[in-house]
């Protein structure tokens, strides 16, 4: 038992995480014009990035360094506060890499190439194990158990997988895999999804996590980058290439027994964004955030609780199935089937139903939203009507695939520098606001 706890944990210290924090996640629309994907918002209090972190944290892994490239201040901002409590001198760490054009005056062409740009940094970590991690997804995994597996297999390199229905599954890489969870095959996007065997409705889909040996990864990057036809991709190249020549192992995520909630959302689109944070306020959440043994650490100003005001007919404030985070004001207004963020106030006789109001949005008296995404710094006047007429909502708002309304400053406003101004007053706040580290 000894020997075993000893050597998974030497594992753990011989591992180093690299995660890919760069993407401009333009289906996204306009919660990305001004800061990459991972800052995103979410849950409440959270970033998205916090999930990918925390996942590190408690998995034991504690060398972790994040790349930026695109519109990175904000997730800066937010990894210095959140994220810069690691002890160094205790060989732990949340690094800040920014693009550095490392190799010639390109900025990173792909995700292989990002990591390739900064191999002289992982070869001075010393470390025998790279997990490669996407900070752009919603989930809980412990990482730990992929790495034995990479192990105890002989792999030098394995990809975490997640089961997916056939049409879901052309949006992401595919593996087809033998009895022994080999690869064999893998394609990315495919428009015929390789097939589970003995399932004709599912396939086995990437999830953007792979470990790698670091030699094996050193020299397939390397290769990569002289190969002036490559995608620079690890999904459309590094992977493909890997399963001709190296052990290449698919780690299936949702079959594993580990006592910790299995979940894994990609937000990648509008609808699925809002999908995932709707999921919270639900009774039973699929995504259980008062996990104990699972913490997700963020990040929060110091603001006062939650207050509802007015008990009076037709102004009472109350919520009903939703979340209301710290700061916020419910003024004699109802909040049903909602998720609101930090600092946001509802005025009197407003109504809200199935919204997700972003940190600091203000709804004025006599409002009635539904089926809305407001983002930070909305200030809405009073006797707003939205989500109500879709032919008006498509005229003055951004409309997703499934009907689900995003609404920024300057579409209130018809200035184009409203959103603008409105978050660099949030960052300004939130910069100077005193901070601590919470779960």
């Amino acid at each position: 038992m000894f020997n075993a706890t000893y050597a998974a944990s030497a594992q753990l210290r011989d591992t180093v995480a690299i995660v890919l924090a760069g993407g401009k996640g333009k289906r996204l629309k306009h919660l990305t014009h001004n800061r990459a994907k991972p800052g995103i918002p979410f849950g409440g209090k959270y970033r998205i990035i916090d999930f990918t972190l925390s996942n590190c944290i408690n998995s034991g892994i504690r060398r972790v360094d994040v790349l930026t490239q695109y519109k990175a201040c904000d997730l800066v901002f937010h990894l210095q506060r959140a994220w810069g409590h690691m002890r160094w001198e205790l060989g732990e760490y949340v690094g800040i890499v920014p693009a550095q054009q490392q190799k010639g005056d390109d900025w990173y062409k792909g995700t292989a190439d990002a990591v390739f740009q900064n191999l002289d940094l992982l070869r001075r970590q010393g470390c025998k194990h790279v997990l490669i991690l996407g900070g752009d997804h919603i989930y809980k995994m412990d990482y730990s158990l992929m790495l034995a597996e990479h192990v105890r297999r002989g792999a030098e390199l394995t990809v975490a997988t997640i089961c997916s229905d056939v049409e879901r599954a052309k949006s992401f890489g595919v593996c087809q895999i033998n009895e022994a969870q080999r690869i064999t095959a893998f394609e990315e996007k495919p428009a015929s999804p390789f097939l589970i065997p003995g399932d004709d409705e599912h396939a086995l889909c990437s999830m953007g996590i792979y470990i790698f040996d670091i030699d094996v990864l050193e020299r397939m990057l390397i290769t990569d980058a002289n190969n002036e036809s490559s995608k620079h991709d690890f999904g459309y190249d590094i992977i493909p290439e890997a399963i001709k020549h190296h052990n290449v192992y698919a780690y299936v995520f949702n079959s594993v027994s580990d006592g910790i909630q299995h979940y894994w959302k990609d937000v990648g689109n509008l609808d699925e964004y809002y999908q995932a944070n709707m999921d919270l306020v639900s009774v039973s959440p699929e995504l259980n955030l008062y996990d104990e043994r699972w913490p997700i650490f963020t990040c929060q100003e110091q603001l006062p609780g939650a207050k509802f005001v007015f008990d009076d007919e037709g102004c009472r404030g109350e919520a009903v199935d939703s979340v209301v985070s710290a700061g916020c004001i419910i003024s004699g207004a109802q909040v049903k089937n909602s998720l609101l963020f930090s600092r946001v106030r509802v005025e009197k006789r407003s109504q809200l139903d199935g919204c997700i109001l972003l940190p600091s949005v203000n709804v004025g008296r006599d409002c009635k939203i539904k089926g809305a995404i407001l983002a930070e710094g909305c200030q809405v006047p009073s006797g707003t009507v939205i989500g109500y007429d879709p032919v008006q909502d498509q005229k003055k708002y951004c409309v997703s695939d499934k009907g689900i309304l995003l609404i920024t400053p300057e579409m209130l406003t018809g200035k184009p520098e409203a959103l603008q101004s409105s978050l660099n007053n949030h960052l300004n706040t939130t910069w100077l606001a005193s901070s601590q580290l919470t779960h």
